[in-house]
């Protein structure tokens, strides 16, 4: 067998599909790129508006940690396509890279768009065909259906990956819908859940009114026995930001188990109480409360605001404001819905595919990206494991490709 003599097609047209595109076009495979969505990688390009996040610096042991429970299989990915090796790949498309002050890796550019274009226009010079509206629906006789502006259309190609992500920010075209066609075909898939994502809080009126959209910054927030530093933004119903977002699926389990869970929140983590109460114990004078906490203990007015979300007045004594500030304790009542959040966590189990990628229940059909159950915080983690199972369900492709073409010419 030659790859040439085969057909794959891909089914969606974010990271994680063009990745598997770009590397079986590379081994010579005629490849077929099926989006429902009129444009390719809709939610690529939305996750890189503020600064597309490519990867992280950091060593890679902990780097696969932070995939919890799923890491020693996306740790398999990643030996396979590394951070180092992601960084050479997107230089090598014209986007130098730089690492940020937290270790995060950003192309110089910062932005998603010339990636993407640069991306598209190397899988076109590879001949890879990208349809657009083209939204499979299942599979009748053997084959693929696609609806198309031009009906329904069949394909039957010889073999297929599917990337169409999972259930967050629905509107860019990472619905879930796929889910019971492969619970049809016996396929065993965990219950979509939001991960990267805010939570609800019962702010007063006023407060909701004043700070929704401030920033709180720098903070260091606590849960159990986690604490991570970086910063939260004030939204009407609650919280969110990227230092929320990496407590997120611990935070989600419990207000999920017990109905709510605690946060704590440090206003100012980078002075001790007892350097915050000193600052605290200069007079007041004729400040009011907030301009006199913003100059003697560096307080924005939201953060000020929020120690007043506390019942009864700012505590007497400079070292018990200080705790107060050091310990702010907030009730998540509720998680924010998919629609609202930046990942999700659920999908296809991880046991019903084999290292490859393949599903065992669909022989020739591999799975690649957040369509699979595993969840990672913001920080490069999603975007990295995203294009890495890419690149591994194209190369079990094509090595399933192979021994299928061995065994017919043995028999």
């Amino acid at each position: 067998m030659t790859a040439s003599d085969k057909t794959v097609h891909v089914i969606g047209a974010g990271p994680a599909g063009l990745a598997a595109a770009e590397r079986l076009a590379q081994a010579g495979t005629t490849v077929v790129v099926h989006e429902a969505m009129p444009s390719a990688a809709r939610k690529f390009l939305m996750a890189g508006r503020g600064g597309l996040n490519l990867t992280h610096s950091e060593d890679i042991e902990p780097f696969t940690a932070r995939y919890a429970e799923a890491a020693p299989t996306v740790g398999a990915w990643l030996e396979r396509f590394s951070p180092t090796r992601l960084i050479g790949w997107t230089e090598g498309l014209g986007q130098p890279t730089f690492v940020g002050s937290s270790g995060r890796v950003f192309p110089r550019a910062m932005k998603a768009s010339p990636l993407l274009r640069a991306w598209l226009a190397r899988l076109a010079g590879l001949g890879v065909t990208l349809r657009t509206r083209s939204r499979w629906t299942g599979r009748r006789d053997g084959g693929f259906v696609f609806a198309t502006p031009d009906g329904a259309v069949v394909e039957r190609p010889d073999a297929v990956v599917l990337a169409m992500g999972g259930a967050s920010w629905p509107r860019l075209g990472s619905d879930g819908a796929w889910k019971p066609e492969l619970e049809a075909a016996g396929v065993a898939v965990a219950p979509f859940r939001p991960s990267n994502v805010g939570f609800d809080v019962a702010w007063s009126d006023i407060f909701a009114d004043r700070f929704a959209g401030q920033p709180l910054k720098p903070v260091a927030l606590t849960h159990e026995d986690r604490t991570v530093r970086g910063e939260a933004m004030v939204t009407r119903h609650g919280l969110e930001g990227g230092a929320v977002y990496a407590l997120s699926a611990a935070l989600r389990d419990a207000v999920e188990r017990d109905g709510a869970a605690s946060l704590i929140v440090d206003l100012r983590p980078d002075l001790s109480i007892d350097a915050l109460a000193g600052r605290l114990s200069k007079p007041r004078g004729k400040d009011s409360a907030t301009n006199w906490l913003r100059k003697v203990a560096g307080l924005s007015p939201a953060a000020v605001g929020l120690l007043r979300e506390i019942p009864g007045d700012l505590p007497a004594g400079a070292d018990k404001l200080a705790r107060r500030i050091k310990a702010v304790r907030l009730t998540l009542t509720g998680v924010q819905g998919l629609d609202r959040a930046i990942s999700s966590a659920g999908g296809v189990r991880l046991d019903q595919v084999d290292d490859d990628l393949m599903l065992t229940a669909v022989p020739g059909v591999f799975v690649a990206g957040e369509m699979l159950d595993w969840e990672a915080p913001t920080g490069g983690y999603l975007l990295q494991a995203s294009i890495a199972s890419g690149i591994v369900a194209a190369e079990g492709a094509l090595d399933w490709l192979e021994r299928e073409a061995s065994a017919r010419s043995d028999a």
